[in-house]
């Protein structure tokens, strides 16, 4: 187990993360930590390994960008005094480009992607006894779709700030594309981006094992 006893973990993100959770702070009674990844986290973590009393935080926001992130990481991260963060973030910042391409405002592009990131890891490594990046996702098999292929590109900067910073790193990408060897997408979201609880999972399952491994 890489957490500690008494461990305050703090997941941080966008929709997916969210996922309903209580505001502003997703605590763990009854739904506040949402319906999504982070409650099943929860769960999983409370029932196989009671004794070390984890708790977590929902601090996801629907919509957010890494952008979002920067402007809210103190308040909702660096004050709550974690003992390690989870971060799930970038689907936003890729959709943006292809659901919204002519307002190029709200656009997250590659370098501010990649900057704002290594700024926000860097920031935070010194707080906390731990770090885990997961990395954006796009629910389609066809690797050479061009949101499939942008999602890829903001997959390796993470992967990249994760080795830089030496901290844990979970290609949830690679998670989906296993899943998908054996059944159609639509099993697992209906556009492609906002995973069902068969999807939510998979994502709490490559968590856990990562933390406890």
């Amino acid at each position: 187990m890489k957490l500690d006893m008494n461990s305050k973990l703090v997941m941080i993100g966008d929709s997916i993360t969210d996922c309903g959770r209580a505001h502003p702070v997703g605590e763990a009674s009854f739904s506040g930590l949402g319906n999504g990844y982070v409650a099943l986290v929860d769960a999983m973590l409370n029932t196989e390994y009671p004794e070390f009393r984890v708790r977590v935080v929902n601090m996801g926001i629907s919509g957010n960008t890494v952008r979002d992130l920067r402007m809210r990481w103190q308040k909702d991260v660096i004050d709550l005094n974690p003992d390690w963060v989870s971060l799930l973030i970038g689907i936003n910042d890729v959709w943006r480009q292809f659901d919204h391409p002519l307002i190029r405002e709200i656009q997250v592009l590659e370098n501010e992607f990649e900057e704002t990131l290594n700024e926000l890891v860097g920031l935070t490594k010194s707080y906390v006894k731990g770090i885990t990046l997961m990395s954006p996702f796009y629910l389609e098999p066809n690797k050479e779709d061009p949101m499939r292929n942008k999602m890829d590109e903001y997959g390796r900067i993470v992967g990249q700030i994760a080795n830089k910073y030496n901290v844990e790193f979970i290609d949830t990408q690679a998670v989906f594309d296993e899943y998908l060897k054996h059944d159609y997408t639509a099993t697992l979201a209906s556009d492609r981006v906002h995973p069902n609880l068969r999807g939510h999972l998979l994502i709490a399952n490559a968590f856990v094992r990562n933390i406890t491994g």
